[in-house]
């Protein structure tokens, strides 16, 4: 029975070291010794053997490459070992041999990480507005025309804690990029017919249509898919695009038809769900001419109840108010091209533009915005062009804020991207000193928004980024 029990042992341990990130591109395994047959002699720094046969049988079966003896504090007393073996090994039999010595406390692969920079998604060099090296094929682009986002990676990725509502078109709910991201209403039971949690909307386990009063937010249009995919693809899993916020949840909140078009009140009925639902950032990349007691009153609602609300300029090249931007509290996004201008026009009107006025709070990324598809889940040559692109990237950058600190209010997230922005990059004639019309508070950068946090701490994971870069 002790040999089954410790067999039992050995496999479950077995299957929690080579879980997650497969084995196929590593060579090396990290052995820990049992206490009792460890070698106190034995120095740092790579040696040819343990010293010990029998794990010695293992290293010479599979003709280990060296052997380094790692440093593990100097109170903790473990003696730990890398060993590298050729290319091409198997390592899970290498850790089951391993296993089978009774000798080791216990045995993992040294697995590889990476830094939060460049992600490894397949169309990331198509995100300018995340990376810009002034070389973008679909316009005239200048190097460091975007938010700065992967230094800003180094410093934080973002909470699943942190719920970003999107108030849009939908998303395309089984696209592989938000897998393990749409916010879950766990208070729910699917699909029994009940308001389980008494919120007022039955089956609603995964946000909610208020185009159509049902529980299905799937897009029709494809405009919500593409705003929810910059706050929140997945990033660095080798496929499409990389979201701001790799680990946020989202909530589907469906408020524009497949004409394109939507009520106030589903806005303000979506609004008051995000907040009563643990909604703490809301991305609305959507607008009305007209202003009203009703979208404001929910608005106000937001905001007084800690949540920040990001809203869009708008696309008229006017100074035309549009809501809920216009509404005080609210973070008002204005769009840029790939060389720092203001989009005027966008790609798909001579007679577009980013709006402006006196509302505009920061500018960021908007023109030949790449995105995922609503129509598919492998089609990646997609693009979108609005202040509804540049909106999810405030949005994003909100989300990230507040994993690094939950306690910040709507007004000091909003003052904490207005006051780390880029001013004066655009067009001289419109981006002058200070705050103007045209560009608000600059185009947002999210390591200056990061940094002011990240370091001013003494965070192991953070001071090596710290470190290497200059605040802009």
């Amino acid at each position: 029975m002790k040999n089954l029990i410790y067999l039992l042992a050995c496999l479950l341990m077995n299957s929690v070291a080579t879980s997650g990130q497969s084995t196929e591109h590593i060579s090396s395994v990290i052995v820990r010794l049992k206490p009792e047959i460890q070698d106190s002699k034995s120095p740092l720094g790579e040696q040819k053997t343990l010293g010990i046969p029998i794990l010695d049988s293992v290293t010479q079966k599979y003709h280990a490459v060296k052997i380094t003896k790692l440093s593990s504090g100097i109170k903790s007393k473990q003696y730990i070992y890398v060993i590298q073996f050729p290319e091409g090994m198997s390592i899970q039999q290498i850790i089951d041999d391993y296993y089978e010595t009774e000798l080791i406390e216990y045995v993992e692969p040294d697995y590889i990480g990476s830094g939060g920079g460049k992600p490894n998604d397949q169309y990331y060099s198509r995100q300018w507005g995340l990376n810009n090296d002034g070389t973008f094929s679909l316009s005239t682009a200048t190097y460091g025309a975007d938010i700065n986002m992967e230094s800003a990676w180094d410093l934080e990725q973002g909470d699943s804690t942190i719920v970003v509502a999107v108030i849009d078109a939908g998303a395309k709910m089984d696209h592989p990029e938000f897998a393990g991201r749409i916010w879950h209403n766990g208070n729910e039971i699917p699909n029994n017919g009940i308001d389980d949690d008494g919120n007022g909307y039955t089956d609603d386990v995964q946000g909610w249509d208020f185009v159509n009063s049902d529980k299905d937010p799937t897009d029709n249009l494809g405009h919500g898919t593409n705003v929810t995919g910059i706050i929140g693809a997945n990033g660095n899993n080798s496929i499409g695009y990389a979201g701001v916020d790799w680990n946020c949840k989202l909530m589907i909140l469906k408020g524009i038809n497949s004409s394109n078009y939507g009520y106030y009140s589903w806005w303000a009925s979506a609004l008051y769900y995000a907040v009563d639902n643990g909604a703490k950032v809301i991305n609305m990349s959507l607008g009305g001419t007209s202003t009203s007691s009703t979208l404001q009153n929910a608005i106000n609602y937001a905001v007084n109840n800690g949540v920040t609300v990001v809203a869009c300029m708008m696309n008229t090249n006017s100074n035309i108010t549009c809501y809920p931007a216009g509404f005080s509290g609210v973070i008002a996004v204005g769009s840029t091209n790939p060389d720092d201008t203001r989009s005027n026009p966008f790609f798909w009107s001579s007679a577009s533009g980013s709006n402006y006025g006196n509302h505009i709070s920061v500018v960021a990324p908007g023109n030949y915005i790449y995105g995922l598809s609503y129509q598919s889940n492998t089609d990646y040559s997609t693009y979108w062009g609005g202040t509804s692109q540049a909106t999810p990237l405030v949005a994003g950058l909100a989300s990230l804020l507040l994993a690094q600190d939950p306690t910040r209010t709507p007004a000091q997230i909003k003052s904490l991207i207005e006051s780390t922005a880029e001013d004066q990059v655009g067009n001289t004639n419109e981006d002058t000193p200070g705050w103007d019309q045209y560009y608000g508070h600059g185009r947002i950068n999210a390591f200056n928004a990061l940094y002011v946090y990240a370091c001013n701490t003494s965070s192991s994971q953070t001071v090596s980024a710290c470190k290497s870069y200059t605040w802009k």
